[in-house]
């Protein structure tokens, strides 16, 4: 019998079982004759075996039976005489019955006798226990039931009557299992997740197919992402101590406890196995319980592992059958059928609770709105009635004010006036009451003497609603009314406007003379030094309400001083007023020009951008200082260093701007004059800097300063280019090869990224169409970045047709890669551009991919047709398992969608292999070729050919 069967046995205890008498062949009739004889003697051989496994008493019969004296069997291990077909199973047996001390124990096996024959016995064997309760051997009796027959027809008899009993071992097994699942279903329709209904599972378990120790283990997750398990319940056989409080696996990573078998675990497999069999960690974690042998079956949830039933055998190695585990398979199935039941009616009676909380929330918040919506109601009833009072007393004093009153609503209609104002405007009754502001308005300028100024200052309200205007306005038959202007509120919102109109005249004239004298100098006529840190001061005031930026900037004439100690103080003066005039035209008329004294000139450039503003208008003063000033017949030239600072980079105050702008001016001076200088303080140094690159890179394209560098995209797999990308870099004279990264920014900002864009586009399919011409490799693409700005613009369709027409480049041949970021800007307005380019033949690639925001959702709606993943997740792709898993996650999905994938930034072979077995089609990197030039672009072009060639012929 095999080991199976004598296990089976043993767990039955008893065995009755009767062997039919068989008809043998006549070569053993004479075993038959002798076995008669024997039989005839005595049955049975009485026997008694110690707990080392040695006969330690046999009868007489033994000798007849076996041809061994029982002094030469005594002190021997029993299995010395046992068939060696047979040793494994009847050592097996005694270990078992050994281990769970089995009282009494039934079953056939096969002998050795002296003379080599073979006979099948009987063996009924009870336990010795001394008087602790402890197995000290074991006695019974051997009965001779046959000698084995060797011929083919007993074998194939013997075979089928083993057949014959093993079926029905098995069907009495499933009979047991099948109870146990009938039994685990009454269980499973009141389980409520507790560790009650967790425990009754597990005692059905452990009555069922009879192990040391039955548990269940759940998993979670803690804060940094480790899947910790914990141990839920447990039934233990009696002769066995419990595990349930061990701390050693409470709340532990499974990936330090059994990392060889979480894997497995993981994917709906189960895990068998004895103590030897296992890796070091699952050895500590068995021997820390006191485990021989160990069976776990995963519980599996919607495909995602939420923990582990487990089987342990204390005593012996246990052989576990398939339909054991098949049945247990079944059975943990089951229970997470019903856990995922559990948890369902869990979260929908949450679910409901949440919802009759929050509708008894929305009924509340429906009365109350419903109460104060009627206070409201009340509240306006009262303010309606004092409005009217309001009004009435408003018409009154309109009538009584010596001002021209004119009320506008927020519409453009007139709202209100006074008969006063209709005087002072000579206004006609028709006009007025047609209630058009427009046409009133219109009217109202042609009366002035600079209507567009007064138009401007209107309209700038538009921009600005709840602004104040306080001014004069001048009219062309010599009057002056002080306007005043301010926003009509009403519950805190703009509902109109109020203007007042007054007749100063008389005061104005007088006050006009006065002031400007005050406040100007009387050489130039310009704004002198008061007048300028007065509307300094103003202007500051305004900037910081408005947080806008302004700059004062401090002129002053290269060598003058010569010239009025040459031509005298008379030409210099002259020469001063002519400064002044084109100074004055080269300002903006919100911008002022003062003369500090002397040959010094002070600048104030309101609501600027920033430096660039500020220097572009100090390049304009120096050339407009360029042509000759003829004074009294004298042709003289004469140059202007200027100072620059900044509000608020270089200064928060008047003192400090003026400071800052004098030290910038001593600069230019040093630095050999006729020149301009920002303010250069250690904090700005580098946006200095970032002036001139920007100054440079005006002129970048006009000098041939910029280059295009080309950077393979090769097969991972047979190492041929299969594209270039095309990067740009600048050559400056001054500051040799700038990294894109700090000019290109500045193009952004500027716009001069459309121009350039376009400049890389055309020498790129230009570059393109040479390979494809001289060396014949029409097989190459070449791949443009788009910037942000140039993906916005609307003619950028257009563009790219109108360069691949002149180029004669294929559109096939083109590929044009934008940002995550860029796409996402406008997604409609992406998607419309991104297929017209499509549709055009041109291929579409998402740069940098992972690093930015991308809707899925999106991203299928795109008509791209590659993924570039990002340099930063290639970099530590060997070292990182999360990088690993992200690009692992990136290809899937690109491939999911019919997408190609370049991984860029492939430094080492460990990276390239990696992303081959990853399935990644194209690399980019330093492992093949860094960017280069056209002409090294065209040498490796030419060895990836030629090497293609070799390899076909060698194939060939």
């Amino acid at each position: 019998m095999t080991k199976y069967k004598l296990q089976t046995l043993l767990k039955q205890q008893t065995v009755n079982r009767h062997i039919c008498c068989r008809i043998y062949p006549k070569e053993l009739q004479l075993c038959k004759d002798r076995f008669y004889g024997i039989s005839d003697i005595c049955e049975e051989i009485l026997l008694k075996i110690d707990n080392s496994e040695r006969w330690t008493f046999l009868n007489s019969i033994w000798s007849e039976l076996t041809g061994f004296t029982v002094p030469e069997s005594i002190g021997n291990s029993f299995l010395d005489d046992v068939h060696p077909g047979e040793y494994q199973g009847n050592l097996k047996l005694f270990q078992i019955v050994k281990a769970q001390q089995i009282e009494e124990s039934a079953y056939k096996t096969r002998y050795r006798t002296k003379s080599d024959d073979v006979c099948i016995v009987k063996i009924h064997n009870k336990l010795l226990i001394d008087n602790q309760s402890q197995m000290i051997g074991t006695f019974g009796k051997l009965k001779l039931v046959d000698f084995e027959n060797q011929s083919e027809s007993h074998k194939k008899e013997q075979h089928q009557v083993d057949n014959q009993y093993h079926g029905e071992v098995i069907l009495g097994t499933h009979r047991k299992f099948l109870e146990a699942l009938v039994n685990l279903e009454t269980a499973l329709q009141t389980f409520d997740g507790s560790d009650e209904s967790y425990k009754e599972i597990l005692s059905i378990l452990g009555l069922t197919y009879q192990p040391s120790r039955v548990y269940i283990f759940e998993n979670h997750r803690s804060k940094n992402g480790d899947l910790l398990i914990h141990q839920k319940a447990e039934w233990c056989n009696t002769t066995i101590a419990s595990k349930l409080e061990q701390k050693n696996s409470q709340n532990k990573p499974i990936a330090e406890i059994l990392p060889h078998w979480e894997k497995i675990l993981a994917r709906g497999n189960a895990v068998w196995g004895t103590l030897g069999e296992c890796g070091f960690e699952e050895q500590k974690f068995l021997e820390a319980r006191g485990v021989v042998s160990i069976l776990l079956l995963p519980m599996i949830i919607k495909g995602e592992f939420i923990g582990f039933i487990g089987l342990d055998d204390c005593l012996v190695n246990r052989v576990w059958q398939s339909t054991e585990i098949a049945f247990l398979q079944a059975t943990v199935g089951a229970i997470c059928l019903a856990h995922q039941n559990f948890l369902t009616k869990k979260d929908l009676f949450k679910t409901i609770k949440e919802s009759q909380i929050l509708n008894l929330q929305l009924e509340d918040k429906i009365n109350l709105c419903t109460a104060e919506l009627q206070k409201e109601q009340r509240k306006r009833q009262g303010i309606e009635k004092k409005l009217e009072e309001s009004v009435s007393l408003q018409k009154a004093t309109l009538e009584t004010t010596a001002d021209g009153i004119l009320l506008v609503d927020s519409q453009g209609f007139i709202a209100g006036y006074n008969h006063q104002l209709l005087e002072m405007w000579d206004i006609p009754q028709s006009l007025i009451k047609s209630g058009n502001y427009a046409q009133v308005l219109e009217f109202a300028t042609s009366h002035l003497k600079d209507p567009q100024e007064y138009i401007i200052s209107v309209n700038q309200l538009l921009g600005y609603p709840g602004a104040e205007i306080d001014d004069l306005i001048e009219l062309k038959d010599g009057r002056v009314f002080e306007r005043y202007s301010q926003p009509q509120y009403i519950g805190g919102k703009i509902v109109g406007r109020v203007w007042s109109f007054r007749d100063i005249s008389e005061r104005f004239q007088a006050e006009a003379t006065i002031n400007h004298q005050a406040t100007h100098d009387l050489l130039t006529n310009l704004p002198n030094r008061m007048q300028f840190n007065l509307r300094l001061l103003e202007s500051l005031i305004k900037a910081n309400q408005s947080n806008s930026k302004l700059a004062v900037c401090f002129l002053d004439l290269d060598r003058f001083k010569t010239i009025n100690e040459t031509l005298g103080h008379g030409i210099g003066d002259k020469l001063l007023k002519s400064v002044a005039h084109r100074l004055n035209k080269c300002l903006r008329s919100r911008d002022i020009v003062a003369r500090w004294g002397g040959d010094e000139f002070t600048l104030l450039l309101s609501d600027i951008n920033g430096v660039r503003d500020a220097a572009s208008l100090a390049e304009e003063v120096l050339t407009a200082l360029k042509p000759g000033f003829l004074i009294d017949n004298h042709l003289l030239h004469i140059s202007a260093s200027i100072g620059i600072a900044v509000y608020p980079n270089h200064g928060k105050d008047g003192e400090t701007l003026i400071k800052n702008a004098d030290a910038a001016l001593n600069r230019a001076k040093l630095q050999g004059r006729n020149h301009y200088q920002i303010y250069n303080s250690a904090i700005n140094s580098q946006a200095s800097e970032l002036l001139s690159l920007e100054n440079s890179l005006h002129y970048a394209l006009e000098r041939n300063e910029l280059r295009l560098y080309y950077q393979p995209q090769v097969d991972i797999t047979t190492g041929e280019i299969c594209k270039f990308e095309a990067l740009l870099r600048w050559e400056h004279p001054k500051y040799g090869l700038i990294s894109p990264s700090k000019f290109i920014p500045i193009a952004e900002e500027t716009g001069l990224i459309i121009p350039i864009s376009e400049w890389v586009l055309r020498t790129a399919c230009v570059q393109n169409k040479i390979w494809q011409n001289l060396l014949g490799l029409s097989s190459v693409g070449v791949a443009v970045n788009l910037s942000a700005r140039q993906f916005q613009q609307l003619n950028l369709v257009n563009t790219v047709r109108r360069i691949l027409t002149e180029t004669k480049l294929s559109p096939q041949y083109l590929e044009l890669e934008i940002t995550e970021s860029a796409a996402m800007q406008n997604v409609e307005f992406s998607k419309e551009i991104l297929t017209q380019l499509h549709d055009m033949g041109v291929s579409i690639s998402i740069d940098d991919f992972g690093t930015g925001y991308c809707s899925f959702n999106y991203l299928k709606q795109f008509p791209i047709h590659c993924l570039k993943i990002d340099r930063s997740f290639v970099r530590d792709l060997t070292n990182d398992t999360n990088d690993a898993a992200i690009i692992t996650a990136m290809i899937a999905l690109a491939h999911g969608l019919n997408l190609s994938v370049v991984a860029e930034g492939v430094e080492t072979e460990e990276q390239r292999n990696l992303l081959r077995i990853l399935e990644c089609e194209l690399i980019q990197g330093n492992l093949f070729s860094p960017a280069v030039c056209a002409q090294q672009a065209t040498e490796l072009l030419l060895k990836s050919h030629s090497r293609l060639i070799n390899t076909s012929v060698l194939v060939a």
